[in-house]
């Protein structure tokens, strides 16, 4: 199969890599605003270049969008109206109205999307989901999650990005849906900036915490932020009747216990999410081609997004209010 892939920056040029080792793809077409990066990567790699998006969606049978989020929503429909089963990178759109504008295009054309959150195919989080669906953890009372950056982005990424829980958090709310099973019913967030002056200047934090009620009544709590000095650390605690259990508690968990006798912390811990999550995301693109060749149904829908996107946007609403606010508000 022969796949595109638009925007080639960072997480781009990963998954053009990515499918590149993959054998049922015989053809890596890539195309980004930046025409002398593409050359540059087309000569090294050995991919296609298209002159265009529209160049690109003529030679391809599938596409993956990994452009800037700002470009999410215009290529969906491009692709879509293309007739192509695609792959994007979250967020659809940092908007309700533009996201959900792009859910209903996808649904009316009968077209596949298939939406980038990973955490759906690591071992951890798929291992910690089949426990809680089958019962195996018993009644679920708690979740406990942390999604921790070793270091901030460059400044001229925090205006674009949404803010901390649209851009980052929004994986930890897919994640919790998709292990638990369950919608989120009510949020209460807050946030603040303590070792980065220059979030203040976008409305934004470099630290923040979030609490969740699911439907059922249980509850999860998120922390979050910006700098880890250890490294990247995801991870999700489970407290059921039954069971116990982690994600994320490896031999590279970029934490340090201070009990006495404790083995000291790892040499090499977490760096970033490519490193942490590689393994993800090879499984993520694999199905995605299973998914293109129709052997397998979309495991991750633009309806996941939406119901993420709609968890972020009422913690945001929550942290400018300083209230609790429940998910009906945002619908």
């Amino acid at each position: 199969m022969d796949i595109g892939v638009i925007g080639v920056g960072r997480i781009g040029a990963f998954h053009a890599a990515t499918l590149a080792d993959l054998p049922s793809v015989d053809r890596v077409v890539i195309a980004d605003i930046d025409a002398e990066r593409t050359a540059t990567l087309a000569a090294e790699r050995g991919y296609e270049e298209a002159s265009s998006v529209d160049d690109l969606l003529g030679k391809v049978g599938a596409v993956v969008i990994a452009s800037s989020t700002d470009t999410h929503a215009q290529f969906i429909h491009a692709s879509v109206d293309a007739g192509l089963t695609t792959f994007c990178e979250k967020p659809i759109s940092l908007d309700l109205e533009s996201t959900r504008g792009v859910v209903e295009h996808v649904r009316r054309s009968g077209a596949t999307l298939q939406m980038g959150f990973q955490r759906r195919f690591d071992p951890g989080f798929r291992a910690a989901s089949e426990l809680v669906l089958s019962g195996g953890l018993g009644n679920l009372y708690l979740v406990r999650m942390a999604g921790h950056d070793p270091a901030p982005p460059h400044e001229s990424y925090i205006p674009q990005s949404g803010g901390i829980f649209r851009d980052f958090s929004v994986h930890d709310f897919d994640a919790l849906r998709f292990v638990t099973g369950r919608e989120v019913e009510e949020v209460y967030a807050d946030g603040s900036v303590i070792g980065f002056p220059v979030f203040a200047s976008y409305d934004d934090v470099d630290t923040a915490v979030a609490t969740v009620r699911l439907r059922g009544g249980a509850l999860g709590v998120l922390s979050v932020n910006r700098h880890d000095p250890r490294g990247y650390d995801i991870r999700m605690e489970l407290i059921g009747s039954e069971d116990a259990i982690a994600v994320g508690w490896d031999e590279r968990m970029p934490l340090r216990s201070v009990e006495p006798g404790m083995p000291p912390p790892p040499a090499e811990a977490w760096a970033n999410f490519q490193q942490r999550f590689e393994p993800a995301y090879r499984a993520e693109l694999s199905a995605f081609l299973e998914v293109a060749a129709g052997r397998r149904k979309n495991p991750c829908t633009p309806e996941d997004a939406l119901e993420a996107l709609r968890v972020a946007v009422a913690c945001d609403l929550s942290r400018a209010e300083h209230r609790p606010v429940r998910l009906e508000e945002v619908s």
